[in-house]
């Protein structure tokens, strides 16, 4: 089968969801019930009220170790005139948890009873120099559970201390809600096991294990089935065994309009399409359904909408399933960095970093890209841009999802300007040496310092060539920050072109990007890096024009590499250290200084002070010049501007 299927509609989120939930309750889907060992059951949900088989202690026990007695043998006692009672006769000895010896009531604890005789034997003798309250230092029966007093309520998360209670009052065996079984069905003819050398146009099948795992996390028991190449026969068979065996069933890829998009065929003829296609971004070509009375949901296949879709539609079935309540994210208030355009109708989610900078917490969009599931990596939250709205303005306040604890957030030093492959290793150290933790992104030189002066971050990396004085980043600070701040040495590091090993097109020139046999990879505007070429050039009366891929554009140096790795450019300007991370060879141009840039009045905050600290840090330092390509001499040296 090759027919194209075009989305059904494209319906809101909620009126999608509630399709579903409304068709599950009319074919009665809910919550099941099993019994499991108490020893077994941390973590599961109470079916029902869970009440005590005994009581708790079931006999009268001494609290104390001492002597029992009846209480009214000691009333009268005092020091003066204490009163004496016969071992064995009139007080018995017994350790804490001891059952009480008949007759008696109390016990007096050790240090309080004198021994007149030698020992503790039948007969010996003691002195009582104060009397006991009936019931004094004895555990009474049922003082902690008493025999059919409810335990546990109905739809209880049982804790370690749960199941200590339980065991106490003799409840062996527990009711529970059975886990609902989520069976993920991956397809797609070009996906495969995870492996480290994937040939081109193999893709490394992951989805899987971050949705079953989320799965899991939730109280679902997860299972993946094998990979079901796109045929449509052989997805028909692996979800009429799912739903078999399964309480959900979830199909990855296939769901959208492309000719080889099975999913929707063979949901219609196995069972019921409730929805297919939902104004969100991403993941519009989510697919909702009902098979034989169980839910039945396609999510879209890049790695992003697949989690969002999850999230969004997997998640509430799962917590129906435990009959409990959706939990909630916590939220916080923040201002947004930069603006957000968005298109009308669509209800979008976008990622974003998070950071308190001086008084104010500050989230910053990250990339928006359905296939980028390293921005899952990295996010600290998530902000709704509501399907009414084009987009929310730079400065606004938002309400953000958090993804991370407000903690960590709270704990975080943000950099934002020129990327740099030390910048992931100092994260790394930062946290280990002080528990700060750093989040970077990667907007180029200017961009960070146009950060800067909107007051959304602590620092930026830069590494800005004056073309007229040779000096590095001093005046662009003056122009693009205007006001006192700090330029901290991270390292000097050398700028070349990155070519493929054995530089097969003999590049070893800016001349050489005229070249019509030559393909060129360039950095963003604003990054150091690009106006480091565009010096060259000028020095060299090139114009752009002339370099054959000049208005190509990445954000880091690794995705240069990436890019000359992959065999889509010749070359590319970077650093030594991407050139080596990923074995491509490297024709040096020139050493520069990079640079973090600190406002003036952020230099005693504490994360910044541990920045500067592990700037003088040699096992840092070492690490770094490790990379391949950078000088630390000078590392941490302060220049003020």
């Amino acid at each position: 089968m090759s027919t194209r299927q075009i989305y059904l509609e494209s319906l809101p989120r909620d009126e999608a969801l509630n399709r579903l939930l409304t068709a599950l309750d009319q074919v009665g889907w809910g919550p099941q019930t099993e019994v499991v060992p108490t020893t077994d059951a941390l973590g599961r949900i109470t079916a029902a009220p869970v009440r005590a088989h005994i009581s708790a202690p079931h006999y009268n026990a001494s609290a104390v170790d001492g002597v029992a007695v009846k209480a009214s043998d000691t009333f009268g006692a005092t020091e003066t005139a204490p009163i004496t009672l016969r071992i064995g006769v009139q007080a018995h000895w017994v350790d804490t948890g001891d059952p009480l010896p008949p007759g008696c009531d109390a016990v007096i604890m050790v240090e309080h009873v004198n021994l007149l005789d030698e020992g503790h034997g039948q007969g010996d003798r003691c002195e009582i120099l104060a009397p006991v309250a009936p019931w004094e230092n004895v555990r009474q029966i049922g003082e902690d559970v008493v025999a059919t007093e409810i335990l546990l309520p109905e739809r209880h998360p049982i804790r370690p201390q749960d199941m200590g209670a339980l065991l106490a009052a003799g409840v062996l065996e527990v009711p529970v809600v059975r886990r609902p079984v989520v069976t993920f069905i991956p397809t797609g003819t070009e996906i495969v096991e995870p492996k480290p050398d994937p040939a081109p146009g193999e893709i490394i099948e992951f989805n899987s294990r971050v949705i079953l795992s989320m799965v899991r996390e939730w109280g679902g028991q997860p299972v993946r089935a094998n990979i079901v190449k796109d045929d449509y026969d052989l997805i028909r068979r692996a979800v009429k065994e799912a739903v078999a065996t399964s309480d959900i069933v979830i199909v990855n890829a296939g769901s959208s309009a492309g000719s080889e998009d099975y999913t929707v065929h063979v949901l219609k003829e196995l069972g019921q399409v409730l929805a297919h296609g939902v104004a969100i971004r991403p993941g519009k070509p989510v697919m909702l359904g009902l098979i034989d009375g169980k839910p039945f949901v396609g999510l879209p296949g890049y790695p992003v909408s697949t989690w969002l879709t999850a999230d969004l539609f997997v998640k509430p079935l799962v917590y129906r399933a435990l009959g409990l309540p959706m939990p909630k994210r916590p939220t916080v208030r923040a201002s947004l960095a930069r603006r957000i355009t968005s298109p009308m109708g669509v209800e979008e989610y976008v990622r974003v970093k998070l950071g308190r900078v001086g008084d104010r917490l500050v989230a910053t969009p990250m990339s928006r890209g359905a296939a980028v599931i390293s921005s899952l990596v990295r996010a600290d939250g998530l902000l709704v841009v509501e399907s009414d709205r084009e987009g929310i303005g730079e400065g606004s306040p938002v309400t953000v999802e958090l993804l991370r604890p407000l903690s960590e957030v709270q704990e975080t030093v943000v950099v934002i300007g020129s990327h740099d492959t030390s910048l992931d290793l100092m994260g790394s150290f930062l946290h280990r040496k002080s528990g700060y933790y750093l989040s970077s992104a990667h907007v180029g030189s200017q961009g960070g310092l146009l950060a800067l002066r909107r007051g959304e971050a602590h620092m930026a990396g830069v590494h800005l060539l004056d073309a007229g004085t040779g000096d590095y980043n001093t005046s662009y600070v003056q122009k693009y920050l205007g006001r006192p701040a700090l330029l901290v040495l991270l390292a000097r590091r050398e700028q070349g072109f990155i070519v493929p090993k054995g530089n097969p097109k003999g590049i070893t020139s800016f001349r050489d990007l005229t070249r019509p046999d030559v393909r060129y990879v360039n950095r963003q505007r604003g990054a150091g890096t690009r106006l480091l070429l565009d010096y060259h050039l000028r020095q060299e009366g090139i114009s752009p024009a002339q370099v054959q891929g000049y208005d190509w554009e990445l954000f880091t140096h690794l995705n240069v590499a990436a890019a000359v790795k992959a065999g889509d450019a010749d070359t590319g300007l970077g650093i030594r250290s991407a050139a080596q991370a990923l074995d491509l060879d490297f024709v040096p141009v020139a050493w520069e200084e990079y640079e973090l840039c600190i406002p003036a009045e952020l230099e005693s905050h504490p994360g910044v002070q541990a920045v500067l600290e592990l700037l003088r840090d040699p096992e840092f330092l070492k690490a770094v010049e490790a990379l391949g390509g950078y000088d630390c001499s000078e590392s941490g040296r302060i220049r003020r501007v």
